[in-house]
């Protein structure tokens, strides 16, 4: 199966800020999510940075169907298996490997895989993606880059993540090829 990235585009085409979540304690996941959502948040992402990330990412899917839950900080093959699972809808990566771009060519589930510099964007884009988290955004050269590579490579979509807040992001989302940013300082 060829992998999904282009879906990404109707998927993320619904949202332009993904709050970014790290979900310490399994009982402040609803809560969180509904908070979210009641400031007009319907697409998260929940990362599996702890140890009850891929729980929260079941219980919010489970509790909240309309909410489009991703699985962030996906670093593995392993974890990308358990994301599709617990019923994320898409994952995200803050890099690469050739193990989780095998395991998006085999999921239905859409990865966004993280890049760093436009030769990694084009490597991937000669594999068929066209959307990519920028990370770490702000370290990496933030809105400079993306201009930068905006008029060689003008069919590659980001979303930034890293170092962004809620004064950059508009920013960031000005940008014809950002298609979305992800960032915590809402949660």
């Amino acid at each position: 199966m060829a992998h999904t990235n282009h879906t990404l585009g109707n998927l993320l085409s619904h949202t332009t800020v993904i709050p970014v979540i790290v979900v310490k304690e399994l009982s402040d996941a609803i809560p969180m999510a509904k908070d979210l959502v009641s400031k007009g948040f319907n697409t998260l992402e929940i990362t599996l940075r702890t140890e009850c990330g891929i729980l929260a990412i079941a219980e919010i899917t489970r509790e909240m169907p309309d909410v489009v839950v991703g699985a962030g900080t996906v670093t593995n093959k392993g974890q990308y298996e358990a994301a599709v699972i617990a019923g994320a809808k898409f994952v995200v990566s803050p890099g690469h490997t050739d193990e989780l771009l095998d395991a998006a060519d085999n999921s239905e589930i859409p990865f966004l895989p993280g890049v760093a510099t436009p030769s990694e964007a084009m490597k991937l884009a000669d594999r068929g993606y066209q959307y990519f988290k920028l990370f770490p955004a702000e370290a990496v050269g933030g809105i400079p880059m993306l201009k930068s590579i905006m008029g060689p490579l003008p069919q590659l979509k980001f979303c930034p993540t890293g170092g962004i807040n809620e004064k950059s992001s508009h920013d960031y989302l000005a940008l014809s090829n950002v298609i979305c940013v992800g960032g915590s300082w809402m949660v």
